[in-house]
């Protein structure tokens, strides 16, 4: 019956699953031949109604939760009907066109309508009229109503969506090596394929041999991805040839697998010390990096796909380099990195160990290395193009020149200083989700809203997780003014409902009217500076407080966090010395990092934290306890420990200044304004 479903369809493999769950809800509606009773009606006790049932594959018009209605444009999406929902009375439908839905994603409604002789996945069939936008859709019951014939009401048109349809449901990059091979694109796949075993060979990554006596070879497996352009073009095909890493036992096939990666607060401060001390920015990228490392263990693998050596066919590789797949894979590539390195003189930084540094002839310079992508500092060019050239010595390297885009963040370089940026991102993110023509507002979350837990059935809760994952992506990056909101709103990301769609809604309006903001670095003040901030009981729910820091560097933000404290506490005094402890720590850390920077000046002997809270100030620096805080000594001894080693100084700050205060709590226009710019947030068409 799968089969059966596919082919009538004219839907594509990848359905399968699709196809088999609805096969088995129909078979256990169709009578046995001996007893003429269906398996449903020997489980449930009586015979089902199968009014609901509809063709498979067929188009469906789905009208669009409340969510993501617009009020102009229209009301429904063209969806693909693929089964039926688990455990609600719905339908099952696959996005096939939609201005406001993500194309291929899988949503569960009963408000549809069907056109059941229309199979928009066949390549050549005719449609009917689109629905008249202005006219909403009718609320069917999915196992109780009659099906409606809407096909008598709608004059049909001579026209087809053709393969339109089809691009937007089949992602056409093949997925195993026999589909590349044999597709319409073939030679640009085996193009690809012969680059990769290029780079193989010339790694050196395995040599042929027969497999030892009890060995048992693990897989490989070709990977198909097409690069695109910012205009939708393709810019290149790329094969990758991965090992199947999860059949590798542990303590035998590896060991320690944890590689370390450099923190986004490491390069945020690195750019705005770079912004302090005139340092020139250069960026790499190293190409197959994991092709890189050399493996300590036994591996062997079979020969790939297509690529079996002519009389040599019963040996396998003898891995002697690591390949994308192993688990030990980024660990030895940074073994690797690290080796070339200190070779040449860097040594790493004890607080980041993907941070590099070297002084030559009085000269210093940087190298911040994430995964495979490179930043490097210093203000001499001669000894950055030096570097280049040692670099691409000894691995297969890409030089970008000075760096202009590192994970997917815009640096700009002005002649007063450094702006970080993801518009770009920003843009891409409200068009994704429909909220790019919409009316801005001037603070990202409402301080008369008082959201709590739902629980009752969630609301479009995929997407709302999709927004939220898009929002704390852009928020840990550059843009610290949505911290709060976004960390408040991702609390119901398992079950949301009106009230929580209406924040996030009103935070995507803020978004688009910030959207070309930037945090600048203009060199000034060369000095760290932190801000510390609680609210106590802002969760309702569970009875807690919020957490809220930020350091300033050159003039913008470098380090910042909006959170919710993992204990209750029972005063404001108390909720503040845990926010304030949490801020020292961070602060001893950045100290620590700028201290081993053997660039310029070093900073100053203690950071100082601005803390709104006169009494938990007193009792920080006094060290009494009493009844109302001993509980929460072990914090105490954490602060104590750095005043007194002069690591950092807490001094007060009205919450006017407190540059903290928009990270615990909802403020007005005026203040998010002017903490905002305090930040380093200015608008890319700042002058």
């Amino acid at each position: 019956m799968m089969n059966a479903l596919l082919i009538s369809s004219g839907a594509p493999d990848n359905l399968w699953g699709e196809a088999i769950l609805s096969a088995c809800h129909l078979q256990n509606r169709i009578p046995y031949k001996h007893n003429k009773r269906t398996p449903y009606e020997l489980w449930k006790g009586y015979v089902p109604n199968l009014k609901y049932l509809k063709v498979w594959g067929c188009l469906a018009k789905v009208l669009l939760p409340d969510p993501k209605k617009r009020k102009i444009g229209s009301k429904t999406s063209d969806c693909i009907f693929i089964g039926y929902a688990e455990c609600i009375v719905a339908y099952r439908f696959l996005v096939l066109k939609s201005d406001v839905l993500n194309c291929n994603t899988i949503i569960e409604t009963k408000n549809a309508d069907f056109f059941e002789s229309v199979f928009p996945l066949k390549p050549e069939y005719k449609t009917v009229a689109p629905y008249r936008e202005s006219e909403p859709l009718k609320e069917n019951n999915a196992f109780n109503d009659e099906p409606s014939n809407l096909r008598s009401k709608r004059p049909r048109i001579e026209k087809s969506f053709g393969n339109d349809f089809y691009t937007y449901l089949v992602n056409d990059e093949p997925f195993t090596y026999s589909r590349a091979i044999s597709s319409k694109e073939a030679p640009f796949w085996l193009e690809a394929i012969q680059n990769e075993i290029e780079s193989i060979q010339k790694n050196k990554t395995w040599i042929l041999t027969y497999l030892p006596k009890g060995c048992k070879p693990i897989g490989c497996k070709w990977i198909f991805k097409k690069k695109f352009n910012p205009d939708g073009s393709i810019d290149k095909y790329k094969a990758r040839l991965v090992a199947k890493g999860f059949s590798q036992k542990q303590d035998v096939d590896y060991f320690d697998t944890f590689a370390p990666v450099t923190r986004i607060s490491s390069i945020r401060t690195l750019i705005a010390w770079a912004s302090i001390h005139k340092l020139l920015i250069h960026q790499m990228d190293v190409k197959t990096a994991f092709l890189n490392g050399e493996l300590e263990e036994e591996i062997y693998m079979v020969q790939p796909e297509g690529h079996v050596v002519s009389g040599q066919e019963h040996k396998v590789c003898k891995l002697v380099k690591s390949l994308y797949g192993l688990k030990q894979a980024p660990k030895q590539w940074n073994e690797k990195f690290d080796e070339v390195l200190f070779a040449q003189g860097f040594t790493s930084l004890e607080v980041d160990k993907c941070v590099y540094t070297k002084i030559k002839n009085g000269v210093c310079i940087i190298i911040c290395l994430y995964v495979d992508d490179m930043l490097i500092f210093s203000s001499n060019l001669e000894l950055i193009n030096e570097t280049k050239a040692f670099l691409a010595s000894k691995f297969d390297m890409k030089d970008l020149g000075e760096a202009k885009l590192i994970l997917g963040i815009k640096v700009i370089r002005k002649d007063d200083g450094i702006i970080l940026s993801q518009e770009h991102y920003a843009e891409k993110l409200l068009k994704k989700f429909g909220h790019f023509d919409v009316k801005p507002v001037n603070s990202p979350y409402d301080s008369n809203t008082h959201l709590k837990k739902y629980r009752g059935d969630p609301e479009a809760q995929y997407e709302y997780a999709q927004i939220i994952g898009s929002l704390l992506h852009l928020m840990n990056y550059t843009r610290p003014d949505i911290a709060y909101a976004v960390r408040r709103l991702s609390r119901y990301t398992h079950n949301p409902n009106g009230d929580h769609w209406t924040a996030l809604r009103r935070l995507l309006r803020y978004l688009r009217g910030t959207m070309n903001y930037g945090i600048f670095y203009r060199g000034l003040p060369a000095v760290l500076e932190g801000y510390s901030d609680s609210n106590w009981v802002s969760d309702l729910d569970e009875i807690k407080s919020n957490t809220g820091y930020i350091f300033t560097l050159g003039g913008g933000a470098i380090m910042w966090k909006s959170t919710k404290q993992s204990l209750i506490s029972r005063s404001t005094m108390e909720s503040e010395r845990i926010a304030l402890e949490v801020t020292s720590s961070e602060a001893e850390w950045l100290k620590n990092f700028l201290a081993e920077i053997p660039v310029g000046t070093k900073p100053t002997p203690s950071v100082s934290i601005l803390c709104d809270s006169q009494s938990a100030i007193n009792t920080a620096k006094k060290m009494c306890y009493n009844g109302k805080n001993r509980h929460i000594r072990l914090r105490y001894k954490v602060i104590k420990r750095l005043l007194k080693n002069g690591i950092i100084s807490i001094n007060f700050v009205r919450s006017e200044g407190n540059l903290a205060d928009p990270l615990t709590k909802a403020l007005g226009q005026k203040m998010i304004s002017e903490t905002s710019r305090e930040m380093g947030l200015v608008s890319l068409d700042y002058k």
